[in-house]
């Protein structure tokens, strides 16, 4: 397992710490949806973590050298039995957290918002750990149990997504249709291009309160079913079966026979192959400078924020630490996924039958703007990833 610190040794501990590492910036959007299935213990076959299918051969010589892996203390039962109980504590002090101080959205219940963040936080952990090292663990019962989790993390993303696409949008609005900056004095073709400016704002502010009126409908209108869903979920009877699946989890980590004495084969090989994945996603991505509203560009980059996840929290598990250099790089492709969802919300409202012209100028500008800020995330990204080769392709 490397770093992202080149030729750095890192020696870990026999006890990770169970809620080690937190996500930087904004929270995922869900996965599977998993239709008709009652839990953890029913035989629907789990639906794979996204990004778990390799896209190829890792590129050699992408990445920072391992050194001096103290390997005999990784084993299972030191290392990933003690994580996966952790983060079911986790999930299980969340839950009662959220029931304690649950609230309609509508009414500021920020305690049981965290409560919730928390909740998906730990899912997410345990899902990834499930996913990266199923061979260490029972599969049947690791496949269903991730597939459940990834279903009630989607869930629970929904509301929160809709809420900070709208706050994104309408500050954008209003950045965009804000007042023109003066002229420098004695300036006339600062005066002219400030003039200019001026009417092109004025122009968009027209359309600008109608576009901001009509997303508020739109995407509150999504918050709210997505609230409701939510709520239906955290009732159901799949939910409290997936609850007791995660209770038992706490107590009793179900690893695979012949697996708990072993070392690398159980831990270092699964974690150097979800970040020989990354490496190979990153080095693929598409180069700078390309074409900002080619949208069919998104997906790679959305592939490889799902990669870099399954990375950290692999990094989390062997080495017993978050991994800070990709704390940045993270963040910026939250904000990448982030700016890309909200060009697309723009674009559909856009969509909408005999809106005025004024209003579809403003949400074709705000198109513009947030595909300016996806190639913004791009770049933050390519600045900050720690593994610098890996991007000589791009």
């Amino acid at each position: 397992m490397r770093r992202p610190e080149q030729q750095t040794t890192i020696r870990p501990t026999t006890d990770p710490a169970p809620g080690a590492g937190t996500d930087a910036g904004a929270e995922p959007r869900g996965g599977p949806s998993g239709s008709g299935a009652s839990g953890p213990g029913s035989s629907r076959p789990g639906a794979c973590e996204p990004g778990c299918s390799a896209p190829g051969p890792a590129p050699t010589g992408t990445g920072p050298v391992a050194e001096g892996h103290p390997v005999g203390d990784l084993t299972t039962e030191a290392v990933l039995a003690p994580y996966l109980r952790g983060q079911a504590a986790d999930f299980l002090r969340s839950l009662r957290q959220h029931h304690e101080h649950s609230a309609p959205a509508e009414s500021g219940g920020h305690d049981a918002a965290a409560a919730t963040r928390a909740l998906r936080r730990a899912a997410r952990r345990i899902s990834g750990s499930l996913h990266t090292f199923r061979a260490a663990l029972d599969p049947h019962w690791a496949d269903q149990l991730r597939a459940e989790l990834a279903w009630l993390s989607g869930v629970l993303a929904r509301e929160h997504a809709y809420a900070n696409r709208l706050a994104r949008l309408v500050e954008a609005l209003h950045q965009l249709s804000g007042p023109a900056l003066p002229a420098a004095r004695g300036a006339r073709a600062a005066g002219e291009t400030a003039a200019s400016d001026a009417q092109g704002r004025a122009a968009l502010g027209v359309g600008a309160a109608r576009a901001g009126a009509l997303l508020e409908r739109r995407l509150t209108l999504a918050r709210t079913r997505s609230h409701s869903a939510a709520l239906q979920a955290l009732g159901s009877s799949r939910f409290h079966a997936v609850a007791d699946a995660v209770a038992l989890l706490a107590s009793d980590v179900p690893l695979t026979p012949g697996t708990t004495g072993r070392t690398a084969e159980a831990l270092l090989e699964p974690a150097e192959r979800a970040e020989q994945r990354l490496l190979t996603a990153v080095a693929a991505l598409p180069p700078a400078g390309s074409e900002p509203y080619n949208e069919a560009q998104d997906a790679a980059w959305h592939q490889a924020r799902l990669l870099l996840r399954l990375h950290r929290y692999a990094h989390e598990v062997v080495l017993g630490a978050a991994a800070p250099a990709l704390a940045s790089c993270g963040h910026a492709l939250d904000l990448h996924r982030d700016a890309v969802e909200a060009a697309a919300a723009a674009a559909a409202a856009a969509r909408t039958p005999r809106i005025a012209p004024a209003t579809a100028y403003a949400l074709g500008v705000l198109h513009a703007d947030q595909r300016h800020e996806v190639e913004a995330a791009r770049a933050v990204f390519r600045e900050t990833w720690p593994y610098a080769t890996a991007l000589t392709a791009s």
